[in-house]
């Protein structure tokens, strides 16, 4: 994990919950091999992280904003577009883990096919949505003093409009 470089807890909110996640599932496959879980490890993957995403978002502070101060100047960093962009991402991401949870338990028995094209779904409609909305965002936000707030995949900067 990255902590050590000096990334920030809110940055790494998937990072932890996924390892601890993953630690159980390690455990409880040692302890319980024949369990009927280990049918739903995608579905129960994608639950969890949607716990995570959600529950970040609820708390007021979405993994996506400690993702994005990664680098954006600190300047950005409260200003209600970049906060409403981080949220907005992280709202969607949440959906569509938890919309994934769901399909991914229904799909346990399927064919693989079926679950992997799942689960490559839940994670590349919100990377379009992404970046397709960041880029949405970055068109429309212009601030007063010939500024522009860009908010990209690399997080919202601030730059002279003039120059683009």
């Amino acid at each position: 994990m990255r902590r050590r470089g000096g990334v920030g807890f809110d940055a790494l909110v998937l990072e932890f919950g996924t390892a601890v996640f993953f630690v159980v599932l390690t455990v409880l496959a040692f302890l319980a091999p024949e369990t009927a879980l280990h049918d739903y490890t995608p579905a129960l993957s994608s639950a969890v992280l949607a716990l995570l995403a959600g529950g970040s978002l609820a708390a007021g502070t979405p993994f996506t904003l400690g993702i994005a101060k990664q680098t954006t100047p600190q300047e950005v960093w409260t200003q209600p577009l970049f906060r409403r962009t981080t949220s907005v991402l992280a709202a969607v991401w949440t959906v569509s883990f938890t919309v994934g949870s769901v399909v991914l338990a229904a799909l346990a028995h399927a064919q693989p096919v079926a679950r992997v094209g799942a689960q490559v779904l839940v994670f590349v409609v919100p990377m379009v949505f992404t970046v397709r909305y960041v880029a949405h965002v970055r068109g429309r936000a212009a601030v007063p003093r010939g500024k522009v707030v860009l908010c990209g995949t690399d997080g919202p900067r601030t730059g002279d409009s003039t120059a683009r």
